[in-house]
């Protein structure tokens, strides 16, 4: 397995950011929306540090973002899960899970007792991934117009 890295992201990592969300959701027949929910990914300090969330990359021996994910709270004591892509050439080495167990770490370590998410059924590697986890389906409404299911994970 190649050496990778999961770091914060900073300002200058939206490009590459974008680079990897972008192109897997156009892979899985979905649509970017750069004025709307992917607007994230053109802020990233404004979108996630301000609010008292994070922006990891996962950076591979070479220096190249090849993976994000974002936590984003959004009430009291609750964090999304937001933005978790990696590039097709660095998947099925368990890094979608490591990735996943970083931010949870992360997100117990603020003092959030519960994670959502909300994702597209064509995502399917990545739902997977979420139920083995032990994320159940969340009720209530989706509200990313391209997302159909919604999770959670208790973190207490």
């Amino acid at each position: 397995m190649t050496d990778f890295t999961i770091r914060p992201a900073t300002a200058a990592d939206g490009p590459a950011a974008r680079a990897v969300v972008f192109p897997v959701l156009e892979a899985y027949g979905l649509k970017p929306e750069p004025d709307g929910t992917d607007a994230d990914l053109f802020d990233l300090d404004g979108a996630y540090l301000a609010c008292g969330g994070a922006f990891f990359v996962v950076v591979d021996g070479a220096g190249l973002v090849v993976g994000t994910c974002g936590l984003k709270p959004v009430a009291e004591g609750i964090v999304e899960l937001r933005k978790m892509y990696l590039a097709p050439g660095v998947r099925g080495q368990g890094l979608g899970r490591r990735l996943l167990e970083h931010a949870i770490a992360e997100a117990k370590a603020r003092g959030f007792r519960r994670m959502e998410l909300e994702t597209a059924s064509p995502l399917v590697e990545a739902i997977a991934l979420y139920r083995s986890r032990g994320f159940s389906p969340r009720c209530g409404a989706v509200e990313t117009k391209r997302c159909d299911q919604a999770f959670f994970l208790d973190l207490a």
